[in-house]
């Protein structure tokens, strides 16, 4: 008696590639996340604490906004991770993954501390900051390019490559901040140049971020305008789809490589610069406090779009200041504020899910 043929069972679903949704569907996506994360964060922060939620989010926004200070030191580090995101951004969208940037950043702020240190009573503050702009521009640009040169020319794994050298500038610092250290032996190198402010950049009017600040800001602009409309922009759009594609229609993919990581040091190098001639007037193996490796999430979050970034980098920049807030309010220990951070990202991370795919159920078979 012949069998019937069999029916392979479809799952009950499957996951789907989304077609492109429009703007205003996906940040409205990443809104509901963000809302959901801070209800779930508030029911953790309720079991482990006792405290009411909102006194909880009250308490972050003191953290964050609750005096000018905070102010302007929420958008200080606004632009600082701003700035690291908008470098390692050229790099990423040409599909070189870029995890170098902490070490970048270190070694400019080496060369900008090097400079006030060895040339801080030799020349004049005026010249002294064209060389220290100079010296870090160069250090970051030739630590971002040597791991460029070695996948240009030979195809190594730029991801182990910029991530071993972050530990070689990690080490490098260590090395230098003993040597100048103050006093001799103490492992910190204390305020640079504290008398004379020789190497500082200037404060305008009373407030001490404002230059920092308008620097950043010029910088994203300028990235931005430079990926969206400039020959190169669209030479590293063309190599990050397919570099095969991007050869056989004339660029040179190698040259174009190590130009886009010659730029995405270079502005780390002034990241460097920043930090240590503009905000913490010393050097020390934390100078970049991670910002390196948050940078990564900024830019991946904003779609590579410098002008996106300012938003995903606010809101990191805020969660860190409230969070650190709530610890000091409630004698609670770091790893609380880790905690709420965490829950939040994962949410924002999470919720790209939803904006790339599309979850499709089984349909019913018809009734026969």
């Amino acid at each position: 008696m012949p069998q019937k043929p069999h029916k392979a069972k479809e799952p009950l679903f499957h996951i789907a590639k989304r077609d492109a949704i429009v703007w205003w569907k996906a940040w409205g996506i990443r809104i509901a996340a963000i809302l959901i994360a801070l209800v779930f964060s508030g029911v953790v922060s309720y079991l482990l604490t006792g405290e009411n939620p909102l006194r909880i989010y009250a308490k972050m926004l003191e953290g964050a906004f609750g005096t000018q200070r905070r102010v302007w030191g929420l958008l200080q580090n606004l632009a600082m991770l701003l700035c690291v995101s908008v470098a390692v951004t050229p790099a990423f969208k040409m599909r070189f993954w870029n995890i170098g940037a902490e070490g970048q950043v270190l070694v400019g702020g080496l060369a900008s501390a090097a400079c006030m240190i060895l040339l801080g009573d030799k020349l004049p503050n005026a010249v002294l900051l064209i060389v220290i702009l100079a010296a870090s521009i160069l250090a970051g640009a030739v630590w971002a390019v040597i791991p460029a040169v070695f996948r240009a020319k030979w195809m190594t794994n730029e991801t182990l490559f910029t991530l071993m050298m972050n530990y070689i500038a990690i080490q490098l610092v260590s090395f230098f901040v003993y040597k100048w250290s103050v006093p001799k032996g103490s492992g910190q190198v204390g305020v640079i140049n504290r008398a004379t402010h020789a190497g500082w950049l200037p404060v305008i009017g009373r407030y001490d971020y404002l230059l920092n600040i308008l620097i950043v800001a010029a910088i994203t602009f300028i990235m931005y305008v430079y990926l969206k409309y400039s020959k190169q922009g669209y030479e590293i759009a063309v190599v990050g789809e397919s570099e095969n594609t991007a050869r056989y229609i004339g660029i040179p993919v190698q040259k174009v490589i190590i130009r886009t990581m010659l730029i995405s040091g270079a502005i780390c190098g002034i990241a460097g610069m920043l930090l240590v001639s503009g905000t913490d007037h010393t050097i020390s193996r934390d100078t970049a406090a991670g910002r390196g490796f948050t940078a990564i999430m900024v830019s991946w979050l904003a779609k590579f779009n410098p002008i996106f970034m300012v938003l995903t980098s606010f809101l990191i920049a805020f969660l860190e200041k409230g969070a650190t807030e709530i610890s000091t309010a409630f004698g609670l220990n770091e790893s609380f504020s880790d905690i709420i951070t965490g829950i939040i990202i994962f949410f924002i991370i999470g919720c790209e899910f939803f904006i790339q795919y599309t979850v499709k159920f089984r349909e019913k078979e018809a009734a026969k």
